[in-house]
């Protein structure tokens, strides 16, 4: 399977503080990756490092083979490189049809000029292809009855929903979710690991995900690498990385504990009366 991206050697500093140091990676085309480990292990940092928020201060990335170390954001997303944040980026005082409709700009062929001559050139046509391609993301999303609410007036569920709609909008080839769980309830967390898993399969995007919720990792992802004070301490399938010695020490601090399900655990002996 080909590779979609290629993380060779990157380190992250600022000043006196190393955020990443010589982490390397590589994710293939239509796999869906997760990246773990405890708070400030780095996980924000790569996603970064990938979406060109933060450019390395070692190493380099490579996305289809090509070097993208030096394209800034924008560039990125041009070539097909989606992502949503850990916190929300919404324009709270728009529509969630006009927030998605953002997603799209990139794909934009009219500027200002023809835009301006809306009925004699193409402007129009394409508007109303980029209106039914949102569409048809807020369906598969279940957003049709918010399409034209306020999203800063939103339950924080749907507003996550939101994001990734707006992500889906560029089309992307490879999108990043940075904690696309966080502070869901069951039900909507529940409603989110199945539309990532459609993103991956039925639409074939390749997907990186942070995510805390270890269920969550276990029961959706292909593969995944662990981060700890910005190295790369474990990487493969998740039975086998969860099961690592290293990463539950960076987990638990000890190295004898084992990662147990609570429904697997034994139940509690009652004292003697």
């Amino acid at each position: 399977m080909a590779t979609s991206l290629e993380v060779r050697g990157v380190s992250l500093r600022f000043g006196g503080v190393r955020a990443l140091t010589d982490v390397g990676f590589a994710i293939r085309a239509g796999e869906l990756f997760s990246i773990i480990g405890p708070n400030g292990a780095g996980k924000t940092s790569i996603v970064n490092c990938i979406s060109g928020r933060y450019k390395p201060t070692e190493g380099q990335l490579f996305y289809q083979g090509r070097d993208i170390t030096g394209l800034t954001p924008n560039a990125r997303a041009s070539l097909g490189i989606g992502r949503t944040f850990q916190n929300l980026a919404l324009f709270h005082h728009m529509s969630v049809l006009d927030n998605v409709m953002v997603g799209r700009h990139h794909l934009l062929k009219n500027n200002f000029l023809t835009g301006s001559l809306y009925w004699l050139t193409g402007a129009r046509k394409e508007e109303l292809e980029h209106r039914r391609k949102v569409e048809e993301i807020i369906d598969f999303l279940d957003l049709q009855s918010v399409r034209k609410a306020q999203a800063g007036t939103l339950s924080y569920g749907l507003r996550k929903r939101v994001e990734l709609a707006r992500a889906m909008a560029l089309e992307p080839r490879l999108i990043l979710l940075d904690e696309p769980m966080a502070g869901m309830n069951f039900e909507e967390k529940e409603d989110m690991a199945r539309y990532i898993v459609d993103l991956n399969e039925e639409f074939g995007m390749t997907v990186v995900m942070i995510e805390h919720d270890m269920g969550v990792v276990m029961d959706i992802s292909h593969r995944v690498m662990v981060l700890d004070f910005g190295r790369k301490i474990a990487e493969g399938d998740p039975a086998a990385v969860l099961a690592d010695p290293h990463v539950r020490r960076a987990y638990l601090g000890e190295e004898d504990e084992v990662l147990v399900d609570p429904d697997d655990a034994p139940p509690a002996q009652e004292s003697a009366a």
